[in-house]
């Protein structure tokens, strides 16, 4: 099994591809603004080959937009989401998928359920579905044990920017069970919704540490983040920490 992180450009999420033996899966698509463009750079991987699946971490735009046009391209290509993001999906709904705040339409798009502890086979390997909600109530993540590598999806957007919580169908406890969850895979390699993957399981723990530890103390603090912190862009889905949280302890950013 191949994976390929296809870093995301401008709003757009990471776009993952998983190659193995029995067929090739993306996971999150981008916005609809570069969806022409995430095309022909998974054609340049895979070739002539099929894309069997498009696996979406949650509802949000920098997710989902550009699923339906990419799917489309491949032909009999599915897309799968958790079943509460399946009516957003549906609907072209642009709050919910904070489209809007993008000054975008949400496309239409039809999607199939996936839920907890679904299985994709791909011959060489499996991606297996883990339930993530919080920064909306249909996250999931993406887990490959044999590569011992998740991809998280807005629940973890960066290693140096928490999630948002107060979007729609966000919730700060399950934010916080969500990455104890994921804390417990003991992973390698996790790739964020965006900016470059997470490597080796003792810098993956000091991250989700550093992340749970503030999570907590805004429990504590009636559910707000700091004052200090400067007020979110319109587009942001993530918090902007201040001072700076360290983006990578390492030099690996690949």
């Amino acid at each position: 099994m191949r994976i390929v992180r296809l870093p995301g450009i401008h709003h757009d999420s990471n776009v993952v591809l998983a190659l193995g033996t029995l067929g090739n899966i993306l996971i999150d698509a981008g916005t609809s603004w570069y969806q022409a463009l995430q095309v022909e750079r998974i054609k340049g991987i895979i070739g002539d080959q099929p894309l069997d699946r498009v696996l979406l971490t949650s509802r949000r735009y920098p997710c989902t937009g550009g699923a339906a046009y990419i799917a489309n391209e491949f032909g009999s290509c599915t897309i799968h989401i958790h079943p509460e993001g399946q009516p957003s999906l549906a609907k072209g709904d642009f709050f919910t998928t904070w489209a809007n705040r993008f000054d975008s339409d949400m496309p239409i798009t039809n999607a199939e359920p996936v839920t907890d502890k679904d299985i994709f086979p791909l011959g060489n390997g499996q991606i297996s579905v883990i339930s993530l909600p919080g920064h909306s109530s249909d996250g999931v993540g993406y887990y490959i044990m044999e590569k011992d590598l998740l991809v998280s999806g807005p629940i973890l957007p960066r290693a140096d920017r928490p999630t948002r919580w107060d979007l729609p169908t966000g919730c700060l406890p399950d934010v916080i069970e969500s990455l104890i969850k994921i804390s417990k895979l003991n992973l390698d390699t996790l790739i964020p919704l965006h900016g470059p993957a997470i490597k080796g399981v003792a810098h993956i723990k000091e991250v989700l540490e550093r992340h749970i530890e503030f999570f907590e103390h805004c429990v504590g603090n009636d559910g707000q983040s700091p004052k200090s912190w400067a007020r979110p862009a319109q587009t942001a889905i993530w918090l902007t920490p201040h001072p700076p949280w360290p983006l990578t302890e390492r030099e690996d950013v690949s």
